[in-house]
């Protein structure tokens, strides 16, 4: 029965073309990914090993807190200097970072904002800094000198001497670049960039004169690092900690292993998406087979064959073709982690080298998961051919479902579409992420029960284009029509590889689009300034920004959005401290009761939402506890008064105050925008005036209306670019199966199409009708997944509507009649090979044909 097995695999090859490509799709994305990230991880592992090999222990202290105020002035030279004279410590460097920009030749900032950093260059006695490896020049020692690192140095045409122009949270000034170098820095190798100062400015910008952030220790020869770890804890001074640089570097390690893993989950979930479609699509193969095989079936079964045997022999098929799809998947997940390095290479990441890493786990799953669903897939197109009888299927062309079988298919399916439906409808009352969850297992279950009872649907909705059909396309479109549900089961398993891909698509189309739209309607009642300043690395803007934009041409009004938290009735609160005149000219706070103009007076305005909560009102008292410089044990208890109550504004906190009540607490005020209405809007001139007015600081983002709409709502167009690719493979599998399903149909309706060529049906026409019976299968899945996809997206919705304020269900009908065209037009393309092969079958041949 195995040689028999292997021998029906090599006299269905092109048959079984289809099932091969499908597992082989699922295979590479499932290999490729397990490769990809094994690879990056260990090159990650290996590189983070690397930056500290000659570390022994590591000195941090914390330097600011969550609210943005300081609770540590960092480490002092003092400290320093205790520690470089500890019992095995052969050097001990001082470090310091922080935000760091670099203009290009256009005054562009090279990188994207995060990952520009800025440290200090920190020579030994030798006068080399053994954290970076000079190229060209050396390390700054003046300071109004910079280093640069070599990949940023290239990408802005930078050579030693030049002038540099580098952008903190303050003024961008000028440096002269004195030196290039190399490093295996992380910001780097993310497409970021590395700034190196002289010690002292380092210490001015980011923290304090005399002052560091952490300080590395290099180990006297033969000294372990836990000796000198052993030494160096009693030197500590309050709130400091050290680390022994094995500990770090196996901490930074699993924090990398970690956020791959979000990436390896991500990339799985859309590869075991592929897989499902591909169950359909291998089921209905073996269907064919074994309905086209019933009387090479019943023969085996009058020569002795038992029913085990001839159902082991059609999943011993099955195991063959899942083990070559697998193999050529594999081969091909390989191609695709390389392909997706250089992908992310492209994007300017630069990740470190190293050879692709094969684990047995990879092999292991590539090989499991492809044989293990083509088997799973083939196991009842098996079961079904072990029941057929001799006799009868002798005399058979098909096995035909009897009614009782129906019945239960339908009944079951029913009940499981209902019940998913129960728990969609139930996650979307819910609320948040508990209803979302309840909303997943429901599209589960709705989908599985739908796609069991695709086959009863497939008659009454494919009947309403039948006259349609006939009228336009006269004996093909009818013909086509009659095809279609001729096998409703055949029609359910081609239709719902579409359906499961089109829902999924639909789906996030119709949470993107809304969100898209809520956000874009919140920022256009929510904001009045014409344009809106930030720094491209998400720290705090300093106060000299916020000055020089109060003395900018042309500007009207301009306010500052600075955090600040208080506690309130023993909370914390968040705060938003603004410029009492102007903030009403900037944003749009549309007062409920009371007055903005209280703000000048040192009142409060309180969000509507907040203030019913606690049934606050304007002129009631608020007993508040502030805190200074961000030190809880430095408190000092006001009494605000209420001024105002305002409808709730995304853009501002639920407590606004006027900057000078919190101006005494807060000496590095937490300024996260700066708003700015300018006289005659938005115009190239006014946003020019704003540039000079910065210093030509490109470390600062500069919005208008429309930029910070497209910087909310571009990661969602973003998010649902990459969604769209990634399913893009299951609707190629999906493609696959109608291709599939047609093939083999021509296949078994020769005799059919013989007789049809012979009675006046021209080749044309023959084409036609197949082409037809594409597009209306397609069509039937793309009308069953949009529909699905549309209810998914309302229900997810209702779940984000607290969070989203203008949140309101917007179906974009131009994208789903977009989507039924592509069906549609898929339809047309799967049918081009099929249509050909019928159109050119000889007529007599094919008569002749059982």
């Amino acid at each position: 029965m195995f040689r028999t097995a292997l021998r029906n695999v090599l006299a269905h090859k092109a048959r079984l073309l289809m099932t091969v490509l499908a597992v082989m799709l699922g295979v590479a994305f499932v290999s490729g990914t397990l490769v990809f990230t094994d690879t990056l991880g260990n090159a990650f592992r290996k590189q983070t090993a690397k930056s500290f090999d000659s570390t022994a222990v590591v000195v941090s202290s914390p330097t600011r807190d969550s609210g943005g105020g300081p609770t540590e002035t960092g480490l002092s030279t003092a400290a320093l200097k205790k520690i470089q004279g500890a019992d095995g410590v052969a050097e001990a460097t001082g470090r310091v970072s922080g935000f760091a920009g670099v203009a290009d030749q256009k005054g562009k900032l090279i990188g994207s904002g995060w990952t520009n950093t800025g440290a200090n260059h920190s020579p030994g006695k030798d006068g080399e800094d053994d954290a970076y490896d000079f190229a060209d020049g050396s390390g700054p020692v003046k300071a109004d000198q910079v280093a640069l690192d070599r990949a940023t140095a290239d990408k802005g045409e930078y050579k030693v001497g030049d002038t540099v122009r580098v952008a903190t949270n303050g003024p961008a000034k000028d440096f002269t670049l004195s030196g290039v170098f190399t490093t295996d820095d992380g910001a780097v190798n993310a497409g970021g960039s590395l700034v190196l100062f002289e010690t002292g400015v380092a210490q001015k910008l980011y923290l304090k004169p005399g002052h560091f952030s952490e300080i590395n220790v290099v180990a006297a020869g033969g000294t372990s690092d836990e000796k000198v770890l052993a030494a160096v804890e009693p030197l500590l001074p309050e709130g400091a900690k050290a680390e022994t640089g094995a500990a770090l570097a196996d901490k930074q390690a699993k924090e990398i292993e970690s956020g791959l893993n979000h990436l390896n989950t991500m990339l799985l979930a859309f590869a075991a998406i592929a897989l499902f479609v591909g169950v359909f699509l291998i089921a209905n193969t073996f269907t064919m087979l074994v309905a086209q095989r019933t009387k090479e079936l019943a023969l085996l079964r009058a020569v002795g064959a038992s029913r085990g045997q001839v159902k082991r022999s059609v999943i011993t098929e099955a195991a063959v073709v899942g083990a070559i799809a697998s193999a050529v998947g594999f081969l091909l997940g390989l191609g695709l982690a390389s392909g997706l390095r250089a992908v992310m290479g492209s994007l300017g990441m630069e990740l470190p080298a190293g050879r692709l890493v094969i684990s047995s786990t990879a092999v292991l799953a590539a090989f499991g998961v492809g044989v293990l669903i083509t088997v799973l897939a083939a196991w009842l197109p098996a079961r079904r051919a072990a029941r057929i009888a001799p006799m009868a299927a002798m005399g058979s062309a098909h096995a035909v479902a009897t009614t009782k079988s129906l019945v239960v298919r339908n009944s079951i399916g029913g009940v499981i579409t209902l019940a998913g439906a129960a728990a969609i409808l139930a996650g979307a009352a819910a609320k948040g992420g508990d209803g979302r969850m309840l909303i997943g297992a429901g599209a589960f279950l709705a989908l599985i029960g739908v796609i069991v009872l695709i086959p009863l649907l497939s008659r009454p909705v494919i009947a309403l284009v039948r006259p349609g059909l006939r009228r336009v396309f006269g004996v093909a479109g009818n013909l086509a029509g009659q095809n279609a549900v001729r096998n409703p089961r055949r029609t359910g398993a081609t239709a719902s590889a579409l359906a499961i891909g089109l829902t999924l698509v639909t789906g996030l189309t119709v949470i993107g689009v809304t969100v898209g739209q809520a956000i874009d309607k919140m920022t256009t009642d929510h904001v009045r300034a014409d344009y809106v300043v930030t720094m491209a690395s998400g720290d705090p803007l300093d106060g000299s920004a916020l000055a020089a934009l109060e003395k900018a041409d042309g500007v009207s009004a301009v306010s500052g959005q600075q955090a600040f938290f208080l506690k309130i009735g023993g909370e914390e609160r968040a705060v938003s401290a603004v410029s009492p005149t102007d903030v009403d000219e900037v944003l749009r706070l549309k007062t409920v009761a009371g007055s903005l103009d209280s703000l000048a007076d040192g009142q409060v305005a309180v969000a509507e939402e907040t203030a019913e909560k606690n049934g606050w009102k304007p002129g009631d008292t608020l007993s508040a506890s502030f805190a200074r410089d961000g030190d809880p044990k430095k408190t000092e208890q006001r009494k605000l008064t209420v001024g105002a109550v305002y409808e709730k504004n995304e853009f501002v906190s639920p407590f606004v105050v006027s900057a000078a009540v919190v101006a005494a607490y807060d000496p590095t005020p937490d300024i996260r925008e700066i708003w700015v209405s300018m006289d005659g809007g938005e115009t190239a001139a006014n946003e020019q005036a704003l540039v000079k007015a910065l210093g030509d600081n490109p470390g600062m983002n500069i919005m208008d209306k429309q930029e910070l709409r497209d910087e909310f709502g571009g990661m969602i167009n973003d998010m649902l670019n990459i969604m769209y690719g990634l399913l893009a493979m299951a609707l190629v599998i999906a493609v696959l199966g109608v291709v599939n399903t047609l093939a083999m149909s021509v296949f078994e309706r020769q005799q059919e199409i013989g007789m049809l060529r012979a009675i006046g049906l021209d080749r044309g026409r023959v084409k036609r009708m197949i082409r037809l019976e594409a597009v209306v299968i397609s069509l039937f899945g793309a009308l069953i997944g949009v529909g699905l996809g549309g209810f998914l997206g309302w229900a997810i919705g209702e779940t984000l509507r607290s969070s989203i304020p203008e949140y309101t269900l917007v179906l974009p009908w131009e994208r789903l009649g977009l989507f039924l065209l592509l069906a549609g037009v898929v339809g047309v393309l799967a049918a081009m090979w099929p249509a050909r092969s019928a159109a050119r079958l000889n007529m007599l041949t094919a008569i002749k044909t059982e």
